[in-house]
């Protein structure tokens, strides 16, 4: 009785680690897929700048970059988990640190800050780059 417990112990294993592989490439293709797309997207509005006016298309041109950037970061995440089996506080840190400097470049286009809203960002930028300091030194190794 025991060993038919462990057989099937060791196959529920193999169909985690499948079924997180299948997960993890298929989440890899949708992140590629995005970032050609977002490439392009940022293409198509350099016309907008060069041939429209300044003001409107080169915020959403910064807001675009931001978005490629953090799409990036989540990829190296995700190659990195199909590799390692784990995931690095660095990427997710500097993953969410891109997605707070999105939002403040695309509320300072947007001209719609508020106090309280400058300061949980302000506090969410140093705690997250605290943690990314202490991550950066005591990394294990």
């Amino acid at each position: 009785m025991r060993a038919h417990y462990k057989i099937f112990m060791i196959s529920q294993n193999k169909i985690f680690k499948m079924t997180i592989d299948l997960v993890t490439i298929i989440i890899l293709y949708i992140l590629l897929l995005a970032l050609l797309v977002g490439v392009i997207n940022i293409l198509l509005d350099i016309k907008s700048i060069l041939f429209g006016t300044l003001g409107g298309g080169f915020g959403q041109i910064v807001s675009s970059v931001l978005t490629i950037f953090i799409l990036i970061d989540l990829f190296k995440t995700f190659v990195d988990y199909r590799e390692h089996e784990e995931i690095r506080i660095t990427y997710v840190t500097d993953a969410t640190i891109l997605i707070v400097m999105r939002e403040i470049a695309a509320g300072v286009y947007a001209q719609r800050f508020d106090y309280q809203f400058i300061l949980g960002l302000s506090i969410l930028l140093f705690t997250l780059g605290i943690i990314r300091a202490l991550d950066v030194k005591y990394t294990p190794n």
